[in-house]
């Protein structure tokens, strides 16, 4: 265990018993979460690679616009 997390868990230790479960819960869902990330990544990103492409070919050609994340 890191001393960062070690130092986390001794604090957690002196809050309600309710207040930890919480903190448990969402620990659990958040290390899941990660998990589920780290798999999905891992994996070949064929359509992602596909869409890419295509978004280049598209902007080589201009076909595409310029525009800020207010007009999306």
């Amino acid at each position: 265990m890191t001393t960062l997390l070690s130092k986390a868990m001794k604090r957690i230790e002196t809050l309600p018993q309710t207040l930890q479960d919480e903190i448990a819960e969402q620990l659990l869902e958040d290390i899941a979460n990660e998990l589920k990330w780290q798999k999905t990544l891992a994996k070949p990103q064929v359509k992602l690679e596909k869409l890419a492409e295509k978004a280049l070919r598209e902007s080589s050609a201009g076909k595409t616009k310029k525009m800020g994340f207010d007009e999306l």
